[in-house]
């Protein structure tokens, strides 16, 4: 695959996997309420800030800031990389805005209506609050001085170094009467230039929707159950691949048609993943053996078969999109995935 076609697969499952983070928000805002998405958020922001936070200073070139410039600059680098717009502005060394810009990634398009005050809250105490706790200094905290679903001006607020030591429910506070300094365009961190080509950067946009969908579909299960999560989770797959078939059908330079062709499309997407894919005919039908499986990479266990299922329903979402629609059946091992396609 030239590297132009790799760019377009890579971008593909970015698009795919940022759509289906947001649907699985909106089915389970709908179907189970705030206080569930609350605790699945924190759960979720928790887990993705144990992951990232303190592995990615190094990469990002943080680590002699103080630590509010430090964790103002991180969020800026981590979120533009994931395709997410944010903007820094330093005060002083002990007090550095964020400010998350519009259109919002996490409520893309009209869904932001849909989605409940309680998710901010939820990923606020869930990673901005323990930034210090990561750091080892327990002066840091955050102050939060506008929020997305409450009709102001997006998420805002800053980093902030105390004088004194934070209790747990100090971490976090919130301040209306606040506004962020002028933005400086000169003062807008950028990522090392050896360590991040353009294609690398497709691969961070990916892979920050990708994970999301993975620890997404992980911390849910701790929240609603397995059997929930995956009647929840493999819906809204299936809805957003019937859904975004099209879209991505185009991204990638290809067109629908036959048994065969659908094969072409799968084998394409999943190599936008990074993944290993040999194609054959057996028995009238398209197969398709799958290896690497970049979704479930690390996970074990009732992790990695909630994950692997709910994922799999996207792409049969796609198939039944197509005119001749499509079924696929899927037999899964340790290694890979192997998908046969039939009309």
């Amino acid at each position: 695959m030239s590297e132009i076609s790799q760019a377009s697969a890579i971008r593909a499952q970015a698009h795919i996997h940022h759509a289906y983070i947001l649907g699985l928000q909106l089915m389970v805002a709908t179907r189970k309420g705030p206080q569930v998405m609350e605790k699945w958020m924190f759960n979720l922001f928790r887990r993705q800030h144990v992951e990232k936070f303190l592995s990615s200073f190094d990469k990002l070139g943080l680590s002699d800031l103080p630590h509010a410039v430090a964790c103002a600059q991180y969020h800026v680098l981590s979120n533009n990389m994931g395709g997410v717009g944010v903007e820094y502005m330093a005060e002083t060394d002990r007090k550095a805005w964020v400010r998350f810009r519009y259109p919002r990634w996490m409520y893309a398009g009209p869904a932001i209506c849909g989605v409940p005050v309680e998710v901010s809250r939820g990923f606020l105490n869930g990673w901005y609050a323990h930034n210090g706790v990561s750091l080892g200094n327990p002066r840091l905290g955050f102050v939060c001085v506008s929020q997305d679903m409450t009709g102001e001006y997006g998420l805002c607020g800053y980093f902030y170094e105390y004088d004194y030591d934070l209790a747990p429910d100090e971490r976090l506070r919130f301040a209306k009467d606040e506004q962020p300094p002028p933005y400086r365009s000169e003062d807008q961190p950028v990522p090392p230039d050896d360590q991040w080509n353009e294609l690398r950067l497709e691969k961070a946009s990916r892979n920050y929707a990708m994970e999301y969908v993975r620890n997404g579909l992980c911390e849910l299960r701790s929240v609603i159950g397995d059997d929930e999560t995956n009647a929840l989770g493999g819906l809204a797959a299936r809805l957003i691949g019937l859904q975004y078939y099209q879209e991505t059908l185009e991204m990638i330079g290809l067109q629908e048609g036959d048994v065969a062709a659908a094969g072409i499309y799968l084998a394409r997407m999943f190599e936008g993943m990074g993944d290993i894919i040999d194609s054959g005919r057996h028995a009238g039908k398209q197969e398709i053996t799958q290896r690497g499986l970049r979704i479930v990479r690390g996970l074990q266990g009732e992790e990695r078969s909630t994950v692997l299922a709910c994922w799999i329903e996207m792409w049969r979402g796609t198939l039944a999109s197509q005119r001749q629609q499509k079924t696929a059946s899927v037999e899964i091992d340790e290694a890979s995935l192997i998908w046969r396609i039939s009309s």
